[in-house]
């Protein structure tokens, strides 16, 4: 049996300032709980908090999604015990043992996985948040959805599917449009391509309700140029670096167009929240609604190779970490 440890970043920079570092786990005090972590998430904000565009306080442990089963609770707790399975989002998950608040830890129902709910909870929250809380998607609507076979991405597709909206995805190969199409993508364009012009070749010259847009710099003016009149943009990522400002006029002289920037913590920024946002990914999780869609698996000691394959753009799904 391996030693505890994490993966702790003391500068940001490249991947090479993720360092191994043996450490003993915390042990929980009061309102807490200490979980042995079977898998952790993989996301995009864990590059940004390495490379500095999001800035932490160093020494930083990263990671903020996981999974595994109770070792000890603090005093306090009296909705979970050891033994039970949960998953989390907190600071610090790139680690063999996890403590944190034990109110803003779900339990995992039967017939979810550890891996699976590592593997989903941020993502998953996020599709939640984007489909349910910033705006309500309707039957009938059309989403330009950018990134569909990424982490939110290929959980969205099929999520908003479901409720009837039609998704046209933009993506970056033919291996990954066909991806898309499996998701459920109605239509799909290349995003080498003039996406806003076939966009309004497919929806007959009327553009789409709302763009989902997770890419940033380079997607930013092809989603506004993509919407119908009173359309939203959803900018909820920087994969391309951050989008350039824009103008409070150029948004009433496209059409009274909305932008909006949400951040998840936002809308789970309590216990009732999250177990909300939680019911509602497990829920159709277990209906098959969505899927985990684990596209690749690193061993967290690798997480130099996981940062480099997520950021080059190689990765379908989610990517899971196992300590």
């Amino acid at each position: 049996m391996s030693e505890p440890y994490v993966i702790e970043m003391s500068e940001t920079g490249g991947v090479d300032v993720l360092v191994k570092t043996a450490r003993e786990p915390r042990q929980p005090g009061p309102g807490q709980a200490l979980v042995k972590q079977t898998a952790s998430g993989l996301n995009f904000i864990d590059t940004y908090h390495r490379t500095g565009l999001y800035p932490v306080k160093l020494p930083f442990v990263p990671g903020s999604e996981g999974a595994g089963v109770v070792e000890a609770v603090g005093d306090g707790v009296t909705h979970l015990s050891v033994g039970d399975r949960v998953a989390y989002l907190g600071s610090g998950t790139y680690a063999t043992h996890y403590t944190g608040p034990a109110a803003t830890m779900v339990q995992l129902p039967e017939g979810i996985s550890e891996e699976d709910a590592a593997a989903v909870l941020l993502k998953g929250l996020t599709a939640w948040m984007l489909l349910f809380e910033v705006r309500r998607a309707a039957p009938g609507e059309t989403a330009l959805v950018w990134a569909p076979v990424g982490g939110v991405g290929s959980l969205l597709v099929p999520w908003a599917t479901s409720l009837g909206v039609r998704v046209i995805a933009v993506t970056s190969s033919d291996a990954k449009a066909s991806r898309a199409r499996e998701l459920g993508a109605q239509d799909v364009v290349l995003s080498s391509g003039n996406v806003a012009g076939e966009l309004r070749a497919l929806t007959g010259d009327e553009g789409v309700d709302v763009s989902y847009d997770s890419v940033g710099k380079t997607s930013a003016q092809a989603s506004l140029d993509s919407l119908k009149p009173r359309g939203w943009w959803v900018s909820y990522g920087n994969a391309s670096g951050p989008a350039d400002p824009i103008a409070p006029g150029v948004l009433g002289a496209k059409g009274s167009l909305v932008l909006t920037r949400p951040g998840l913590f936002h809308f789970i920024s309590d216990a009732d929240s999250m177990r909300r946002g939680a019911a509602a990914l497990f829920g159709a999780m277990r209906a098959g609604t969505i899927k985990a869609n684990i596209g690749q698996t690193f061993a967290l000691s690798e997480i130099a190779k996981a940062h480099e394959t997520l950021e080059s753009g190689q990765t379908v799904g989610a990517t899971l970490l196992l300590p």
